[in-house]
């Protein structure tokens, strides 16, 4: 019963940042560049409720995604759930606790998602290599993902803990005992 209502939460936390992915960032673009904040839902997903959910959702998420509003099939799926194992060996070698760790590794799981992705169009669709203009769209990509990771920190910490109690059994006492 934990377990179904993580994945409620988890399922409206989709829903609120498709709307918001959707229809309140085309309003708000940087140079024509909107926040990915599946990035950030799949590594908080990772970071908190393990790389199992985190790397099932991210798969899941980016599937719905491609058939929603992707120009190919899988891509996204397979980045998403990359960034989804990735969050587990984040929070096994650094802290959750910390905005500026929390930053650091948005802005990793940013770059290597838009690369990932960058590179799968260059080999699917022949795209012409523009590394100027890549480089720029993927810095204000990560700056505005940094923004939006500092104004909500306190709410994701306080949500992804109450998620890693639902999904992670971690009980230090009986372990060893």
């Amino acid at each position: 019963m934990k377990k179904f209502k993580g994945i409620l939460i988890i399922l409206f936390l989709f829903l609120v940042i498709y709307f918001l992915q959707v229809n309140f960032f085309s309003w708000f673009t940087i140079r024509g560049v909107m926040p990915n904040t599946f990035v950030i839902l799949t590594l908080f997903l990772g970071l908190f409720a393990g790389k199992k959910i985190g790397g099932v959702c991210g798969v899941i998420i980016g599937f719905i995604l491609d058939i929603l509003v992707g120009r190919s099939f899988g891509f996204t799926g397979i980045f998403l759930g990359l960034i989804g194992l990735l969050g587990e060996y984040f929070d096994k070698n650094f802290s959750k606790d910390s905005r500026v760790t929390i930053i650091l590794m948005t802005v990793g799981a940013t770059i290597i998602f838009e690369i990932g992705m960058y590179i799968a169009n260059i080999l699917k669709f022949g795209i012409e290599i523009e590394v100027l203009p890549f480089v720029l769209m993927l810095m204000v990509e990560a700056l505005y993902n940094i923004l939006l990771v500092i104004i909500l920190y306190p709410g994701m910490k306080k949500l992804g803990y109450y998620i890693e109690n639902l999904f992670k059994n971690k009980k230090l006492l009986t372990r060893y005992f």
